[in-house]
C-alpha cells in the first residue's frame, strides 16, 4: 500500500492561508513555507495536541513523527484522545504545536522582553490509524524523529504491543508557521537608560550516550548517536 503522505514532492511550495492560520498579532512573522514548516517540525522531539473532551480543552505534550505531508502522533489505546476519537465521526477536531525557543530576549522595558522561537501550528481533523502497514511506517517514523536511523538498530513492536498503542494521524492541509529573530524592540525614549539589553542564546545539545546497566560492554555506541 502506498500512503499519500510519502509522496509531497509534487506539492506547492507553500501551504494557503486560513482564517485560523493567520495570525491576528505580528502578522510579519507568520510563514506559510511548506520547507521552513517542514525544518521546524523535524527538529524537534514533542509536540502539544489540543482538543476539547466533554466541553472542556484538553492539550496533552507527546511524541510525534512527520512522514511527507502527514503528522503521526503516538499515543495507547486508553488515551484519552484515542477514546475521543472513537466516539467523534469521522474524527477530532485539534490543534497540533510545536516550538523552538532559540533566545531569551532582554529589553530595557519589561514590557519589551520576549524570546526568539521558530513555532508551527497545525489544524485539522484526526483520525486513527488502523492500516497494519501504515501503523509501522507511523511507529518508525515517531522513534526516528527522536533519533533519526534508531528504528533500524530496535525490535519492531510485536503483536502484543502493537495492539496496546495507538497513532492518530494528522495530515498538513492547515499550517503556519511562526517565527521571531533579533534583538529587543526598545522605544526610543528608553535607548538611554542603564540597563543590560541584549539576547541569551539558547542551544541544545546531546552528551556522551550512557549504556544501560544491563547492556553487553562488546555492544557500541552506534554511529547514528555518534552523528548526533
Amino acid at each position: 500500500m502506498r500512503h499519500p503522505a510519502t509522496t509531497s514532492a509534487t506539492a506547492p511550495s507553500s501551504y494557503t492561508p486560513t482564517d485560523r492560520t493567520v495570525p491576528t498579532r505580528s502578522r510579519e512573522r507568520a510563514s506559510y513555507d511548506r520547507e521552513l514548516v517542514h525544518s521546524i517540525l523535524d527538529g524537534a522531539y514533542l509536540c502539544h495536541l489540543g482538543f476539547v473532551r466533554d466541553g472542556a480543552p484538553v492539550v496533552l505534550p507527546t511524541m510525534y513523527g512527520r512522514v511527507g505531508e502527514r503528522l503521526y502522533v503516538h499515543g495507547s489505546t486508553g488515551s484519552r484522545p484515542l477514546r475521543t476519537i472513537r466516539a467523534a465521526d469521522p474524527g477530532l477536531p485539534v490543534c497540533l504545536t510545536v516550538t523552538h525557543v532559540d533566545a531569551l530576549v532582554l529589553a530595557r522595558s519589561a514590557f519589551h522582553h520576549s524570546l526568539n522561537y521558530r513555532s508551527v501550528v497545525v489544524h485539522g481533523t484526526a483520525t486513527t490509524v488502523t492500516d497494519p502497514e501504515e501503523l509501522r511506517i507511523a511507529l518508525d517514523s515517531i522513534v526516528d524523529q527522536a533519533v533519526p536511523g534508531r528504528s533500524q538498530d530496535a525490535r519492531p513492536a510485536n503483536a502484543k504491543e502493537l495492539a496496546a498503542t495507538a497513532v492518530i494521524r494528522l495530515d498538513l492541509d492547515e499550517v503556519s508557521a511562526k517565527v521571531r529573530t533579533g534583538g529587543p524592540n526598545d522605544e526610543p525614549e528608553d535607548l538611554a537608560l542603564p540597563h543590560w539589553t541584549g539576547i541569551v542564546p539558547l542551544t541544545r545539545g546531546h552528551a556522551r550516550p550512557v549504556p544501560a546497566d544491563d547492556l553487553d560492554p562488546a555492544v557500541g555506541i552506534p554511529d547514528y548517536l555518534h552523528a548526533l
